[in-house]
């Protein structure tokens, strides 16, 4: 009866929900409320794919999605990306019929890194993905190796992995399994010799804390490593990126199929390759997942053209507290040719919890901004001044301040043939975009 009145409830206040344009996990937090386990008394799909890690699990499950629908088969997905136990169960229940199976072909979720052992205490995935495990949101999750841990704890032992095999993090998961597929990016133009950056996640080994040794790295401590103490290394991708050209936008997998980049960045294409991986796995031929994925553009909301006036403009979506993602599209930026204005925009540290600890961002390499064509940055938002004394240490002056979001938007102006780049997070994306045109 509790499992039927769960039902109920989440889809009368997921209907109100969608009506409202509110939040999808207020559903799914009521129904827990009347039947704390009803996800382990719902039927799911057969084939359930879970996706979790520090960076690119929203991306990396749209073009999942887009790929298993383009082929005919019927996916439900956390597209709203509520990827917290009250979200997932929101998703799950609003698809159920009141008897409580989930009418789909295959659960493809999500999943928030922190809530993976909860939500996997209730269901299993036939496939758990772990995109990367990096320095993310260090007041909620702290160290990295906590965030493992906690993953870990999650893993049942007869599932099949799907892991980063260029993350010597991450890569640990599969120590003493067997059901285990990779996936890796070999060395290619963006790639350095060694970890660059503000810090480095990955100078000793998670397995013996041993030194490090690198052949060369994709991104922040993501590449080929191997400890000479230990023997811990990069293992052997099934799944390969052969070459990635950002100049073009391809990436060539090692099979010699190309997908085509919706953003040239080496952090997408870690994404798609990602996503072509477990589609391949899931029995989809490599050239049809990668004709749809080169044809996908991702709508949730990371990248959003603009303009403003005569400018076009760009708006780079980052990860709260996450400065991998803010260093991602600041080498983005870096790589484009046009003249260009950057608007960094720092008005909210998270959309979840109050916090005002802005440590993070001094892990952010912002001298990737050194560059002819980056003509003018703006810094503005309530920590503007915590922007500015990061920038005082780096080699850039053609920096200002303007704390007033809407002033500094008009400061640009409406001529100019510059592009504009606006870089901020989540809870400060509308900010932005109320000031100009979007797309």
């Amino acid at each position: 009866m509790k499992k039927i009145f769960a039902i109920i409830l989440c889809k009368i206040l997921h209907f109100m929900g969608k009506l409202t344009g509110r939040g999808s996990s207020l559903p799914g937090k009521a129904a827990l409320g009347i039947c704390r386990d009803i996800l382990g008394r719902i039927e799911l799909p057969d084939r359930i794919i879970a996706v979790t890690g520090s960076n690119g699990k929203t991306s990396t499950v749209e073009m999942i999605a887009a790929v298993l629908k383009g082929r005919g088969i019927k996916v439900v997905w956390n597209q709203e990306g509520a990827n917290q136990i009250e979200g997932i169960v929101t998703l799950a229940l609003s698809h159920a019929s009141l008897g409580g199976r989930v009418k789909g072909d295959v659960f493809l979720i999500e999943v928030d890194e922190r809530y993976a052992a909860k939500i996997f205490k209730y269901l299993c995935p036939t496939q758990l993905v772990v995109t990367n495990l990096c320095r993310d949101q260090l007041t909620r999750n702290r160290h990295p190796e906590k965030v493992y841990e906690n993953i870990l704890s999650a893993v049942r032992p007869q599932k099949e992995l799907m892991l980063n095999a260029d993350d010597p993090l991450s890569s640990c998961l599969a120590r003493g399994r067997g059901k285990v597929k990779w996936f890796g990016v070999e060395k290619c133009s963006v790639s350095a010799d060694h970890p660059t950056g503000a810090y480095h996640d990955g100078a000793y080994c998670p397995v013996c804390k041993g030194p490090m040794e690198y052949d060369y790295v994709n991104y922040n401590h993501i590449g080929s490593y191997r400890c000479p103490r230990c023997g811990h290394a990069r293992p052997r991708p099934d799944y390969l990126g052969a070459s990635v050209d950002l100049e073009n936008g391809y990436l060539t997998t090692g099979s010699g199929v190309r997908i085509r980049l919706s953003l040239r960045s080496i952090y997408h294409g870690y994404n798609a390759l990602t996503a072509w991986a477990v589609c391949c796995n899931a029995g989809i031929p490599g050239e049809a997942a990668a004709s749809i994925l080169s044809c996908h553009r991702l709508k949730n909301g990371r990248v959003q053209p603009f303009t403003l006036g005569s400018h076009r403009g760009m708006l780079l979506t980052s990860k709260h507290e996450n400065s991998i993602a803010y260093d991602t599209n600041l080498h983005y930026i870096a790589s484009s040719e046009r003249d260009c204005v950057v608007l960094i925009i720092v008005d909210a540290v998270s959309r979840k919890y109050f916090t005002c600890e802005t440590s993070w961002l001094w892990d952010i390499d912002f001298d990737q901004l050194n560059q002819l064509h980056v003509k003018k940055i703006i810094l503005s938002g309530r920590y503007c001044k915590d922007l500015a004394e990061c920038f005082s240490f780096t080699d850039l002056h053609n920096w200002s301040v303007q704390p007033d979001i809407c002033r500094a938007v008009a400061g640009i102006g409406t001529r100019g043939s510059e592009d504009v780049y606006a870089v901020t997070c989540f809870s400060d994306r509308d900010k932005l975009l109320a000031q100009v045109e979007r797309h």
